[in-house]
């Protein structure tokens, strides 16, 4: 009975451990991620994201969107590598650091250009992959950039879609020097943006292509159905999510009204 009590001790107290792991790992992540504006002028915008089911649950995906000083939109949407905590701690840097420059820069290009510069000199042990946009909501002009992530989907109200992958340069934290290029063309009333993290269109059994086909086809659906961006936000995760995951995943949807 005495070693029985030993055994059920240590267990208890190996699960009180793991619990405390979980509800850290909760907390941190749930600190790293922003709360979208509750109003983007001439914008609906809609995110999503969940951590993968390997490990504990934080991972290095992330999602933001904030108002420029002249009244552009920002968002962006990255993938730091790995689903730990160091990975998380890296993705926050990454996402300060953007926050931080964005607001001095009118372009978005160089924006990622003095974010890569700025994790070079850290040293950093990862390196992260990021699309950045700045939207003029009242005249739709959108000028985006991407640092070797996951293209854009473009869904328009008819039910059609296109994959749209936007110039730019290498992974940040990597290579200096890299001057990061960009692409602007015009979003139309009702048109819905698609950035998503490689996690919702690549996984066993899914190449990317075909991940990226399927993410269209479910938001092209959703909005000929007239749902929202929260809903066809919801659609691309829980597709994402059906099966077992073994990457973070993160979805941001952009539709202007």
């Amino acid at each position: 009975m005495s070693t029985l009590a030993d055994l059920a001790g240590q267990a208890l107290r190996r699960i009180r451990l793991q619990q405390a792991r979980v509800e850290l790992a909760a907390a941190l992540q749930q600190s790293m991620l922003p709360t979208l504006p509750e109003h983007l002028p001439g914008l609906e915008v809609a995110a999503r994201y969940r951590p993968s089911r390997d490990g504990l649950d934080i991972g290095g995906d992330w999602y933001d969107a904030f108002v420029m000083p002249g009244g552009a939109v920002a968002l962006e949407i990255g993938d730091s590598q790995g689903h730990d905590v160091d990975a998380a701690a890296f993705m926050g840097q990454v996402r300060t650091s953007i926050r931080a420059i964005a607001p001095h820069e009118p372009e978005p290009a160089t924006v990622l250009t003095r974010t890569n510069e700025l994790l070079v000199t850290m040293n950093a042990a990862r390196f992260a992959s990021c699309t950045m946009l700045y939207i003029g909501p009242r005249e739709g002009q959108v000028t985006g950039t991407s640092a070797g992530h996951v293209p854009l989907l473009c869904i328009r109200e008819d039910g059609s879609s296109d994959i749209r992958e936007l110039p730019g340069g290498p992974v940040l934290g990597v290579l200096s020097g890299t001057d990061y290029l960009e692409e602007t063309f015009t979003l139309e009333e009702g048109t819905a943006l698609i950035m998503v993290t490689d996690g919702v269109v690549e996984g066993p059994g899914l190449t990317l292509d075909a991940g990226l086909e399927r993410a269209g086809t479910l938001a092209a659906q959703a909005l000929h159905d007239g749902l929202n961006a929260e809903a066809i936000a919801d659609r691309i995760l829980d597709a994402a999510v059906a099966v077992d995951h073994l990457d973070d995943v993160a979805v941001l949807v952009i539709r202007r009204i």
